[in-house]
């Protein structure tokens, strides 16, 4: 697929890149620098960052079949993702961030590329289907149960113990990251959008809907969002610690 063919998933991707930043800044401004904004710390708030990381990660595991080389890519996602964990506890250990979105996504690239041409053989309806469901099931992981509602059960506190266990999604007592994404459950929401892709390659007039779009700027930041991404939080930082300054004078 040429890359005019992708401009509206670069959109998409653009889009919720720019979500994201506005987040973040409110973000550093409550948590960092005492901003008094209510409204961040309500449910409608903690929906809007999970519709943002929801909407980045289906979009990778759509569009990792348009990568020629995704577990190459996967590794340098996941070693800049490892790179930030570094930074963060050396320069900011108290906002350190380890198994983050970036080490989520390079690890996600990798497993689903090594096993792409097998993934491929299955019927993608179905697939994503259960990958929907798996999703839903193991969503509270990191809290200790697995269900939905009143069909919940508590797994056993073994399987949290290790720094293993908390890369896949069971974090051990003490465990503390600002941005947190673990394989399970986010690894069946990859997956899910791989098969999304497989279900719109059998129907090429779903393809057609991400042909075009009506402006370049969005579409501009989702093809560079990796390095708009590595570079946004420092900006940003000293964007919001700037502005905390100005008005405490």
């Amino acid at each position: 697929m040429s890359k005019q063919r992708l401009i509206a998933l670069d959109a998409l991707r653009g889009l919720a890149l720019v979500q994201m930043i506005l987040y973040h800044a409110l973000w550093d401004g409550v948590f960092l620098f005492g901003w008094n904004i209510p409204w961040f710390h309500t449910n409608a708030a903690f929906v809007w960052q999970q519709v943002i990381c929801c909407t980045f990660i289906l979009l990778s595991g759509f569009c990792l079949c348009f990568s020629r080389r995704p577990v190459r890519h996967g590794l340098i996602v996941f070693g800049w993702g490892g790179m930030l964990s570094l930074v963060t506890l050396l320069i900011i250990p108290e906002n350190r961030v380890l198994f983050g979105v970036l080490t989520l996504l390079g690890s996600c690239m990798v497993l689903v590329g090594l096993t792409a041409r097998w993934l491929k053989k299955l019927p993608s309806l179905p697939c994503a289907i259960v990958c929907f469901i798996l999703f839903c099931f193991t969503r509270n992981s990191a809290a200790g149960s697995w269900g939905l509602g009143a069909f919940s059960l508590s797994l056993p506190a073994s399987w949290y113990k290790s720094w293993i266990s908390t890369y896949l999604g069971f974090p051990m007592p003490g465990f503390f990251s600002t941005d947190y994404f673990p394989l399970i459950p986010w690894l069946f929401l990859f997956c899910l959008g791989f098969f999304l892709h497989g279900i719109c390659q059998q129907k090429p007039a779903l393809l057609r809907i991400f042909q075009q779009f009506p402006e370049p700027v969005l579409p501009w930041i989702g093809q560079h969002s990796l390095v708009i991404y590595l570079l946004h939080q420092p900006v940003i930082y000293l964007s919001v610690w700037g502005i905390s300054s100005l008005f405490a004078t």
